[in-house]
């Protein structure tokens, strides 16, 4: 068993907490993240939002440790340092969804899958007799198991970015990092990736960190909300109290109108843009 690693009776790994201080990541010299703080905590889902440029994607690769930090702090379980674990042992307790991996050819989708594999295996191909199980489990949770053996090549955007995340899955660790899951997936899929998220989080206790563009998915899949701008945290709480109008407003630099959708109950946000809303223009031209 590898440092800050908990085994459950059915002997996978139980989530784990991650916490993040003081963390500050410089590029060429600047600071782009400034102090920020972060804790991922088993059985909920911390989303992290703000603008374009707002150091939501570079924090998250920082904990992930793909990032150096300038300074930072990183500890397991309240007493294993990340930091100072081997990549192999970082890679049993966290694992990480990127941005825009590649297409790769002359592999199968069970091929990709079983990559997450890999910090199982040993130096010299070490058997992992657990592996062929763990590949089967993510490849039918991420609905792709039709797929196993079709070459990586022949694949939508969408179903690529199902089978990277299956990888992520079959890697079985106690924190899963997505940064923008669901990007190019249709609209059917996305929902259906962000009640994945919310089952690994409330049925296996996964701690799971996502970078999510639009505040409607936010809201309705994250127990925390952390708000970012200009490299700093500026919020971080339960969604209604972070996706407040006034601080999105504020964020954002656009009027946002913030209401609970009736039908579920979970906040519900509006950009205004210039041309208003139809009633709006009515009312101006009368």
């Amino acid at each position: 068993m590898q440092a800050g690693e908990e085994i459950s009776p059915a002997g996978r790994p139980r989530g784990h907490e991650l916490s993040a201080t003081g963390v500050t990541v410089a590029y060429d010299g600047v600071d782009v993240v400034h102090g920020a703080s972060l804790r991922l905590r088993p059985r909920e889902v911390t989303v992290l939002v703000g603008p374009n440029g707002s150091g939501k994607s570079t924090l998250l690769r920082t904990i992930a440790r793909l990032q150096r930090p300038r300074e930072a702090g990183l500890v397991i379980d309240g007493d294993t340092d990340a930091l100072a674990l081997s990549a192999r042992e970082f890679s049993r307790s966290v694992a990480l969804l990127t941005q825009g991996r590649p297409t790769p050819s002359g592999l199968t989708v069970r091929d990709l899958v079983e990559f997450g594999r890999y910090p199982y295996r040993g130096r010299w191909g070490k058997a992992d007799p657990e592996g062929p199980a763990a590949v089967d489990r993510a490849l039918a949770m991420t609905g792709v198991a039709d797929l196993a053996d079709r070459g990586a090549e022949h694949l939508s955007g969408g179903q690529l970015q199902r089978v990277w995340l299956a990888g992520c899955l079959a890697q079985e660790t106690g924190v899963l990092l997505l940064d923008e899951p669901t990007t190019y997936l249709d609209l059917r899929y996305q929902v259906e990736l962000l009640d994945l998220v919310r089952d690994l989080a409330d049925d296996h206790g996964i701690a799971v960190g996502a970078v999510l563009h639009d505040l409607d998915q936010a809201a309705a899949v994250a127990d925390r909300v952390v708000l970012l701008q200009e490299g700093r945290v500026i919020a971080d709480g339960l969604p209604e109290d972070v996706l407040t109008a006034e601080r999105l407003t504020a964020t954002y630099g656009i009027r946002i109108e913030v209401d609970p959708d009736p039908l579920t109950g979970r906040l519900r946000t509006r950009a205004i843009g210039r041309h208003h809303t139809r009633s709006e223009r009515l009312s101006a031209t009368s």
